[in-house]
């Protein structure tokens, strides 16, 4: 039963900070997080200490909790890592190509339009990083299924920080871009707009930006 509630506010913290409405820097009081989910402040302490390590917070002596907020350095070091990992990833889907597969990707592709043409900014945020989850799902790879979840859930604070607003709008199309070539069976093009795409969302950063802080119970309601 401790399991599963730890889990429970593991999933709702995760899900408040990828869909943008826990912003980098809010702090995590525990008396407030226990109050909201009915439970002791232990098993609040654990859920943070698990958030830790995945990165998505920090939790700093004498001060308590805060929702991350990469620095510059770490946000090039992850689109560094998602590159290699999703060039490979590319490769051995091209190779394992089927029309099922295809079909699952391009209603993908297709609900992300719907999001984006109607403004659903949580769903278009929550469907375009799903994209490239859904794409080793589809290979039957759950390790790396669960490592890309990770990396992606860092992106999302990493373009909450740092991204301009009309530069995630694009995304969709170069994934249905992706789609087309992964249908061609052709790895060299499909490989070269998987990192043209990251490389796209990496270069609409802008490093200047100063972003707000979120109120923790209006974001979790």
């Amino acid at each position: 039963m401790e399991s599963s509630t730890t889990s429970t506010i593991v999933e709702a913290l995760t899900k408040a900070i990828v869909e943008h409405r826990l912003h980098p820097g809010t702090k995590l009081a525990e008396q407030k997080l226990a109050d909201h989910f009915g439970v002791s402040r232990t098993l609040v302490r654990q859920a943070l200490f698990q958030l830790s390590q995945n990165q998505l917070i920090r939790l700093e002596p004498a001060r308590g909790a805060f929702v991350a907020a990469p620095s510059v350095t770490e946000a090039r070091q992850v689109f560094a890592v998602r590159r290699m990992l999703e060039a490979e990833m590319t490769r051995a889907f091209v190779r394992s190509v089927t029309p099922a597969k295809v079909r699952a990707l391009k209603d993908h592709v297709a609900r992300e339009k719907l999001a984006v043409d109607s403004q659903d900014i949580r769903g278009r945020t929550e469907l375009l990083g799903d994209f490239h989850v859904r794409m080793a799902e589809l290979m039957g790879n759950e390790v790396l299924a669960q490592i890309l979840g990770d990396l992606i859930s860092r992106c999302s604070l990493i373009m909450r920080m740092y991204q301009s607003a009309s530069a995630a709008e694009h995304s969709h199309e170069e994934h249905a871009e992706i789609v087309k070539a992964l249908a061609a069976r052709d790895e060299d093009r499909a490989v070269r707009l998987m990192d043209e795409h990251l490389l796209h969302v990496e270069a609409s950063l802008r490093f200047d930006r100063q972003m707000p802080v979120n109120d923790i119970s209006m974001a979790l309601s």
